[in-house]
């Protein structure tokens, strides 16, 4: 038994109008000279931004696809479900997968072996189930008796064609594209598949950028929001300069560390607030917690670290995401700086104590939103 969860958009080099507002950052650790107070906005680029700066951005899940597809997590013969009572091979009539059905929530230890149980969706759980489709019920010879078991590139449009509009339909239209879930399939493997079994289950997951099913949920989907938030205090990993979106241990190597959520529904009304409005509220809300999270209204300074966030588009909005992160890292050229420790108290970036700037005896003026990272 394996699965597959729905890719997002392939990230393109060049503009790109959609995303080119897509997030915004401020930086304490210079000091702007009286003529530039008027401040200047820096966009990053729009590749960069999709896999840099925010790596939450839902573009970054394609690289999900490539890792799955090459990692091993789809196997040539799938992977069986397991019977949670009994260690062999589970039959399609007292398997969990062939149980589970729209609603229930599903979770397993072994990624290899999907050894799937049923739990309460209020406890942490790694799949919600929206659809089971069983594919013999279509026209057609392909998932007829004797058939071959199908690729992952056709189990991925299977899931592209059944289980996107699957998810729409249990969502009551309110699947939101840019949130924390992804469109996942679990097939029922080829074993199964041989024995007559034509059944999959559609569902909504978490997956990292690095293509890691690993991260739990608590709650069903419908009835919570799908913003793509961590909780305060949550460091998320680097690799190779780009955050994966997976939370770490804040000893661990991290890109960033979340310092607070923000509800911008409780500042707007029901309309979208442009990226101009979203930027201005969420740094008044970010630079006054940055002093209280991190120690004081110098420890930005000193620590040489950069405050950003997230915008939410009309489409995330309309359907009820309305929540952001206020989140502190070191951003570079080429993604973000490797930082140990948290923020809140003795950090390394790249393996160097931070060297705090010199004190010019100057107040310093407010930080600017959009002011780039100094280049080092």
């Amino acid at each position: 038994m394996s699965f597959e969860h729905a890719p997002t958009r392939e990230p393109e080099n060049g503009p790109d109008p959609e995303w080119a507002e897509s997030a915004s950052e401020w930086d304490d650790t210079a000091e702007p000279e009286p003529a530039a107070r008027g401040g200047r906005r820096v966009h990053l680029p729009a590749h960069k931004m999709r896999w840099g700066l925010l790596a939450v951005a839902v573009g970054a899940v394609v690289a999900a696809i490539v890792t799955l597809s090459i990692s091993g997590f789809r196997s040539s013969h799938g992977l069986e479900a397991r019977d949670p009572g009994g260690g062999g091979p589970a039959g399609r009539n007292n398997s969990v997968f062939g149980t589970a059905k729209s609603g229930d929530c599903l979770s397993w230890t072994n990624a290899k072996t999907l050894d799937l149980a049923k739990v309460n969706c209020a406890d942490k759980h790694l799949f919600e189930v929206t659809a089971d489709v069983d594919l013999s019920d279509y026209p057609g010879r392909e998932f007829g008796p004797g058939t071959r078991f199908p690729d992952s590139l056709r189990f991925a449009e299977l899931r592209d064609e059944h289980c996107v509009t699957a998810a729409q339909a249990y969502l009551g239209g309110r699947l939101d594209p840019r949130g924390r879930f992804v469109v996942g399939m679990i097939n029922p493997g080829e074993p199964a598949w041989n024995k007559g079994d034509r059944t999959v289950r559609c569902g909504l997951q978490l997956v990292s950028a690095t293509g890691n099913a690993t991260q739990q949920s608590v709650g069903r989907v419908r009835e919570g929001d799908q913003s793509r938030i961590f909780d305060a205090g949550t460091c998320i990993g680097i690799n190779q300069n780009l955050p994966t979106n997976e939370p770490v241990d804040c000893a661990d190597p991290h890109a960033y560390e979340v310092m607070s959520t923000v509800d911008l529904g409780q500042q707007f009304g029901s309309g979208t607030p442009g990226n101009a409005d979203q930027d201005k509220y969420m740094q008044d809300q970010c630079s006054h917690v940055a002093d209280s999270y991190l120690g004081g209204p110098k420890a930005l300074i000193n620590k040489t670290l950069t405050i950003f966030w997230d915008n939410i588009d009309a489409r995330s909005w309309l359907v009820g995401s309305h929540k952001l992160n206020c989140l502190v890292g070191k951003g570079t050229r080429d993604g973000f700086s490797s930082i140990t420790g948290t923020a809140k108290g003795n950090i390394m970036i790249d393996g160097q104590a931070p060297v705090p700037p010199p004190s010019t005896g100057r107040s310093t003026p407010a930080p600017l939103p959009g002011a780039a990272p100094p280049v080092r």
